[in-house]
């Protein structure tokens, strides 16, 4: 089974910005230098950072505790 704890939401959309950094800007980049690198980084931050979306949460809290419950009954079951 595999739980992943609701209080690591914030990491999930670290680990997301991450991934669209690295598909959309270095992965089939040529950087001749750790400078070019750190340009076209700073770069798509810059952008980004232009026309920033907020995160909206969509989960209902009485939906993550049902989850909860359950994976806590799963566990002590085992």
């Amino acid at each position: 089974m595999h739980f992943t704890p609701t209080s690591s939401s914030w990491l999930n959309l670290v680990e997301r910005f991450f991934r669209d950094l690295t598909e959309k800007r270095i992965r089939r980049g040529v950087f001749k230098s750790i400078d070019d690198l750190h340009q076209s980084i700073s770069t798509y931050i810059e952008h980004h950072n232009n026309e920033p979306k907020p995160f909206i949460w969509t989960a209902k809290a009485q939906d993550i505790l049902t989850k909860v419950l359950r994976a806590r009954k799963a566990l002590d079951c085992s």
